[in-house]
């Protein structure tokens, strides 16, 4: 079993997280223990336990221990839903690589599988010479492209793939999400995908299923993993 893995997506807003959270259903379905992580979310509210992310809460939500304490899950919390390195400034603070590995390590130690999603698409910045594929790269994580499939996808999906590999990344597979349930010709769009990205399709989610009700369709993302 992967230790570890990276889940980008093509844009913000294209289903990382609902892949996300179905891939940890779908280990957890094979047996695995699975943890889900995001070491930086921005668009968080204020609660009576301080900063918290929806995105975030839903992968602790989907994972083996739904009660790791939330600063393992995201460690970078920020209020505004910005670029991180804009949402990062707004809050006054910096972000660096260290604190989120440490954080990592301490997951990645006591889970079969760790699941990091990352922020935005492939090449948000989060400071200063620091971008979201920094985190992948440096971490040495295989990754899987969320695509999500609607106008636009097949030029966003190969630009995504390509600055995956040439960073020196492993694009392990990628998941195809179906945000637009009236997207004209998807299947169509499905075979062109097929054939112009440099790895297998690892499965393609319906639209408006829950996670722990479409974690089959990730069979594929979980083999790929053993």
């Amino acid at each position: 079993m992967t230790p570890a893995l990276f889940i980008a997506g093509t844009d913000t807003g294209i289903g990382k997280t609902h892949a996300a959270c179905t891939l940890l259903h779908a280990l957890r379905a094979a047996g695995y223990s699975a943890c889900g992580m995001k070491p930086v979310a921005s668009g968080c509210a204020e609660t009576p336990d301080g900063l918290r992310n929806d995105d975030a809460l839903a992968l602790q939500a989907a994972s083996s221990d739904a009660n790791l304490p939330y600063a393992l899950i995201n460690p970078v919390a920020l209020r505004d839903p910005l670029s991180p390195h804009l949402a990062a400034a707004h809050d006054g603070v910096e972000i660096s690589l260290a604190p989120l590995h440490a954080a990592f390590e301490r997951l990645n130690t006591s889970h079969q599988c760790l699941v990091v999603e990352g922020v935005g698409g492939w090449l948000v910045p989060l400071a200063p010479g620091l971008f979201a594929s920094d985190i992948a790269r440096q971490w040495q994580l295989p990754v899987i492209l969320v695509v999500g499939l609607r106008l636009g996808c097949l030029n966003h999906a190969q630009l995504s793939a390509r600055a995956i590999v040439a960073d020196g990344c492993r694009l392990l597979g990628w998941i195809g999400n179906r945000v637009d349930p009236a997207m004209d010709a998807p299947e169509e769009n499905l075979s062109t995908l097929c054939e112009l990205l440099p790895a297998p399709c690892l499965g393609v989610l319906p639209h408006g299923v829950a996670p722990a009700l479409a974690a089959g369709y990730l069979r594929a993302a979980v083999a790929a993993l053993d």
